[in-house]
């Protein structure tokens, strides 16, 4: 693997089958989890660059964590609070607040590391600045070592990877009658208009490991981006996707089409006890911070039925997997 921004980086000349690719990789993430220390040698003299132009926690402490597992060195640099301002337009006239350009920061990054992380939020203002993932593509351009995303303005692939294993465990721990489970993706409500990240990754994630059957579910005018939901099947109306539901994620997410807009905050939408009794006695998964008894209830986030926990655990031998590919690549 020579960098981790989407699902498409799994797929290799020795496994051009995407299905195929993730669950190996998963494989190789729950093995880590049995045995974390396994790889110690694996990173020893190798540093990561932990790159945060936006807040994190989760993904901050786990990649770490897993970095550490690895025997590599882990250097975190808010840049966002603690670096200058960067500009990252090809040609800018820099006469505004902008003080060091991207083509001259990431070379200087990539002597410093041998793999950089990169953290980064949409504006949520112009749809087409978002979605060409502009400052990640500009670290690739000119860091010269590999570099994975932490979260873009239209991706989150390690929260996706993680969510994946997380219900290929369950599944190994409760097997299910049926062939394949049924998981849902539902809007929730929120008291701000929040990035579509999380919502495609999951989306794009799923159809790649088409061993479920997939449904999302959203208020009219909160449809995303066919490109990460081509394959799943779209039903505005919550109880009936919410029907024999083996997996629900719940997850907030801004309009796409009239770009970063919140159009209702329809307290309905939330998920509770009487709409999981619609269910196959479902597991319930968010990537977390959580809105308690706004995006989801008390009753919900706290009952056996919550796997929340157990994800966001998941989240360190997910990045532990991904940074042993690369590692493994550089060799």
């Amino acid at each position: 693997m020579k960098q981790f921004i989407s699902v498409n980086d799994l797929i290799t000349p020795s496994q051009p089958n995407i299905g195929a690719a993730i669950n190996d990789l998963a494989k190789k993430a729950l093995a880590y989890k049995a045995n974390p220390m396994i790889d110690k040698a694996l990173g020893a003299n190798k540093r990561i660059g932990l790159l945060f132009l936006n807040p994190s926690l989760r993904t901050r402490l786990s990649t770490q964590v897993a970095a550490q597992n690895l025997g590599m060195e882990a250097i975190v640099f808010n840049v966002d609070k603690e670096g200058w301002a960067l500009e990252f337009e090809e040609g800018a006239i820099m006469s505004g607040t902008t003080v060091e350009h991207i083509k001259d920061a990431a070379p200087i990054m990539g002597l410093y590391f041998d793999i950089l992380a990169i953290r980064t939020f949409p504006g949520l203002q112009n749809r087409t600045d978002d979605y060409s993932e502009m400052y990640v593509n500009q670290f690739i351009k000119y860091a010269g070592v590999p570099v994975v995303s932490l979260e873009s303005a239209t991706l989150h692939p390690l929260q996706s990877f993680t969510d994946i294993i997380t219900i290929q465990e369950d599944l190994l721990a409760n097997p299910l009658t049926k062939k394949r489970p049924k998981v849902v993706l539902t809007w929730a409500p929120h008291v701000k208009p929040l990035p579509q990240c999380v919502a495609n990754s999951f989306a794009e994630w799923i159809n790649a490991w088409g061993e479920a059957d997939f449904v999302i579910t959203h208020p009219e005018g909160y449809a995303l981006d066919e490109k990460f939901t081509k394959g799943a099947t779209i039903n505005q109306n919550q109880d009936e996707a919410l029907a024999d539901a083996d997996y629900i994620y719940v997850k907030n997410w801004s309009t796409y089409h009239d770009y970063g807009k919140m159009y209702t905050n329809d307290p309905r939408w939330m998920l509770t006890k009487e709409k999981l009794a619609l269910t196959n006695n479902a597991k319930v998964m968010h990537c977390l911070p959580v809105r308690r008894n706004v995006e989801l209830s008390d009753e919900i986030l706290d009952s056996p039925n919550s796997i929340v926990t157990q994800e966001a655990g998941n989240r360190v031998w997910a990045a532990q997997a991904v940074l042993a590919e690369i590692l493994k690549t550089k060799k």
